[in-house]
């Protein structure tokens, strides 16, 4: 396996591409409302990409034929955006996006609750994100990466959750998906020891029902089987000598 480490005109490149996610993500927010179509969210998400001269991730990667994967409830990734599918009051929805700045990467998601949600809905969007949080601690040089991983499984489990196993975060860097594959759940082993310069891309999927997905005819689409709902928190990590940076969630957001 081989994990690339960034040199400091690498990481550069990769905060301003953060910075300029973190922006997007904002104003993507502030725009979801009922009434909207998936469709909607995807067309002004490519048109703020595009508006800090930034290239959108997504777009036709693996043939993928959007710029922002929109997931509604019980969708836990990739969910292509359509002028036929239309967010409403109580629908939870997941927004993962990623830009490319002057030749790299940054890849970030977040789960939003649209007027008033559930209270299962709720708190499955907040485990989900506090779960990144619990694993970032470990993430750390000289820690393992399957100690991210356990510590956002064992967050998620102890809180009624299942932790979604078909997928996985990634290395990211000038490329999307770069080595290491990135477990949500413990696997058998340690893992590579983390090291200064390290760029991650860790995204807890959770599920409020079991973890089993199936992918629809579309071939992207990834739901959960038991029709229950779905959260993705992600963000783009830098390992350093300290304290991990989250890169697509600057330190003074």
């Amino acid at each position: 396996m081989s994990v690339t480490i960034k040199s400091n005109r690498e990481i550069e490149l990769m905060r301003e591409a953060g910075k300029i996610l973190f922006d997007v993500h904002n104003e993507l927010e502030k725009a979801l409302k009922p009434g909207m179509s998936t469709l909607d969210i995807d067309r002004l998400g490519e048109e703020l990409i595009r508006s800090y001269d930034c290239i959108p991730s997504f777009l036709n990667y693996n043939g993928y034929p959007a710029s922002i994967c929109v997931s509604l409830n019980d969708e836990v990734v990739h969910g292509i955006p359509n002028k036929k599918r239309i967010i409403h009051e109580g629908d939870i929805v997941s927004l993962d996006a990623g830009v490319i700045y002057k030749g790299y990467q940054s890849d970030a998601a977040r789960t939003y609750g649209v007027g008033e949600v559930s209270e299962e809905a709720r708190r499955l969007m907040d485990v989900t994100k506090q779960s990144f949080f619990e694993g970032i601690k470990f993430a750390k040089a000289g820690n393992h990466l399957y100690d991210i991983s356990k510590a956002i499984q064992k967050y998620v489990e102890s809180n009624g959750f299942s932790i979604v196993r078909d997928l996985v975060g990634h290395g990211i860097g000038s490329e999307l998906h770069e080595e290491p594959q990135i477990p949500n759940f413990k696997p058998m082993g340690r893992g590579i020891k983390l090291q200064p310069g390290m760029t991650l891309a860790i995204e807890p999927m959770v599920n409020a029902g079991a973890y089993d997905v199936w992918w629809l005819e579309d071939d992207w689409t990834v739901v959960s089987q038991d029709g229950s709902l779905s959260a993705h928190y992600e963000n783009t990590v830098l390992i350093t000598e300290g304290e991990p940076e989250l890169l697509s969630l600057p330190k003074n957001s």
